[in-house]
């Protein structure tokens, strides 16, 4: 099959998708389609929500229409490391055995990651660059596709250890959930209030999730879009000279190269999504609100005056 079929194989699909996760997840298409969006990229997501929005939900029906596995892990302060990786026990024949922990999985629910301590939140890094753990000394690859998703509460921050910088720039996407509309509310409780169940059917597996992700990397990408992403990404560092001058004032710290990489990665896949064979600036500017916006840090005078992220990311553009 070529590259341009394939291609628009993968655009039915896409369709068909979203139509079966759209049977539980009412709204929130646009947070349904970035979590999409950075799986056949190969990148993680951090949901940044209140309680109470489906995070978890969302989460376990893609999973499902996906055809892959799905653990939930629920982040406490008292979760160690052998809790999320697995640990080596003595068997009845005296041998040292590892049981696998949670991490084992396609897809990880890592829900509210900020409660746990930086040592426990240390042990996803590994898998989640690497796609690999290490324990005891012994190197385990994860079974592919590897997918994190992590849930962060933006309102409650007492007793809890906000992420490092070098875990956050792990995640592809930082995504904010917003309320639901009304129209939208009244649809939920309709539809989560009555005895009727939903069937939601496997339309992939994990081969085939591997193989649109490595055809997502195949896409070709003009180095005039290539150049506007890096350039893009090194405005936001103050130090620069092409810097606008809301990032001189009141940004300490810009993105990193990793910003750049997956600029053009979820770029591939946003073009992809809609049956183009490259991505073009828009394309580009359509993922780098949700990209950007956990990379980039602010100052004290930024959050005195109340400049939030978009607003410097806007004039990026």
């Amino acid at each position: 099959m070529s590259d341009v079929t394939a291609i628009e194989q993968f655009v039915k699909q896409y369709k068909a998708l979203k139509t079966e996760i759209a049977k539980v997840i009412i709204g929130q298409d646009e947070v349904v389609n970035q979590i999409l969006i950075s799986i056949f990229s190969g990148g993680h997501s951090l949901l940044i929500g209140v309680p109470g929005l489906a995070k978890t939900l969302m989460v376990n029906t893609i999973a499902q229409a996906l055809g892959l596995n799905f653990k939930r892990i629920q982040f406490t302060p008292d979760l160690m490391p052998s809790d999320i990786l697995g640990s080596e026990i003595l068997d009845e024949n005296r041998h040292f055995k590892f049981i696998k922990g949670p991490i084992f999985s396609n897809i990880i629910l890592a829900d509210e990651i900020n409660r746990t301590p930086p040592k426990t939140q240390a042990a996803l890094l590994e898998a989640m660059q690497e796609r690999a753990v290490t324990v005891a000394g012994h190197h385990y690859k994860l079974d592919l596709p590897y997918f994190v998703l992590a849930t962060q509460n933006p309102i409650e921050q007492e007793g809890t250890y906000p992420l490092p910088e070098a875990q956050l720039d792990r995640f592809m996407f930082a995504i904010n959930l917003d309320y639901p509309t009304f129209q939208e509310e009244v649809a939920v409780v309709k539809a989560t209030t009555n005895d009727s169940k939903v069937q939601v059917n496997a339309l992939f597996n994990a081969q085939q999730i591997v193989d649109f992700q490595q055809l997502i990397r195949r896409i070709p990408v003009a180095d005039n879009v290539i150049e506007y992403a890096v350039s893009m990404v090194g405005k936001t560092r103050p130090n620069s000279d092409a810097a606008p001058e809301i990032v001189k004032n009141y940004i300490d710290w810009g993105a990193g190269p990793r910003a750049s990489q997956n600029l053009i990665l979820a770029a591939k896949t946003h073009a992809a999504i809609h049956g183009k064979f490259s991505p073009d600036f828009e394309n580009v500017q359509a993922v780098a609100p949700s990209i950007l916006r956990h990379r980039i840090i602010k100052n004290y005078k930024a959050e005195a005056e109340g400049i939030t992220e978009n607003q410097v990311i806007t004039s990026l553009f």
